[in-house]
């Protein structure tokens, strides 16, 4: 395992609605290492979802300090924010965030364009990036052409387009079936075999289950933090389940 990729140093997040301020974040003190899976778990209203924004550099701390790759995220203006993300983390989100009149192709390009690579270089990693989640055939096909199993894919291999050091994937397999979020999972797994850190942020056991880590979250607090054993679970047992499941019903 390699150095620190993610540090949280006596972290706070506090929301000032106006009348009353809640607090989404208690003093976390968190580090993830370069190479790690980890599951990022909690019901509605635990922190999750306040965790991800700032580790996503979308939200800023109110207190304490978020260093990601080194750089402390605390202070940096919204501008350098912006940059952190583009350069730093790869997004994938339950709802794909494809945008929906362009190609499949052209949605990995855009982080590559905001990052200012030529064309040319642009096409050809997403063309590579595309073979590499199974979609080599897919290029010019449009979101609402694409399964929801092959948007995700879309949308991880747009994740990857700037190499970045952290993969964030806020509930990636809400949207999909059980089979598809098998495929999903084993394909963040096989992402993180290769070297990627990647983090999911979920409230399924059977999703973070895949990881080798699991950080649990409860009323803003960080309540526990595991090691586990992936529990590697087949397309075909995903899919026997789900009509086993059907037929209780």
């Amino acid at each position: 395992m390699g150095e620190d990729l993610i540090k949280l140093v006596d972290m706070v997040k506090v929301y000032d609605t106006g009348t009353i301020k809640v607090l989404g974040l208690h003093r976390v003190n968190l580090t993830i290492k370069r190479g790690e899976f980890v599951a990022i778990m909690g019901q509605s209203g635990s922190g999750k979802s306040t965790l991800m924004n700032v580790l996503g550099c979308l939200d800023r701390p109110t207190m304490g300090h978020y260093y990601l790759d080194g750089i402390d995220t605390a202070n940096l203006e919204p501008d350098e924010l912006s940059t952190v993300r583009n350069r730093k983390i790869g997004f994938v989100f339950q709802s794909f965030n494809l945008i929906s009149r362009t190609s499949a192709l052209k949605n990995v390009e855009l982080p590559m364009t905001y990052a200012h690579v030529n064309q040319k270089a642009r096409e050809q990693r997403a063309k590579e990036l595309l073979e590499r989640v199974g979609l080599g055939t897919r290029y010019e096909h449009m979101p609402n052409e694409l399964s929801g199993g092959q948007r995700q894919r879309v949308a991880i291999a747009r994740a990857l387009a700037n190499q970045p050091p952290l993969i964030l994937a806020d509930e990636p397999t809400g949207n999909l079936d059980t089979a598809s979020s098998v495929e999903i999972m084993e394909l963040f797994s096989q992402l993180h075999k290769e070297g990627a850190t990647v983090v999911v942020v979920t409230h399924e056991e059977d999703i973070a289950a895949f990881t080798e880590r699991i950080i649990r979250f409860r009323d803003g607090k960080l309540v526990s933090d595991t090691k586990n054993k992936p529990q590697i679970q087949t397309e075909e047992e995903a899919v026997t389940m789900q009509k086993e499941g059907s037929h209780a019903d």
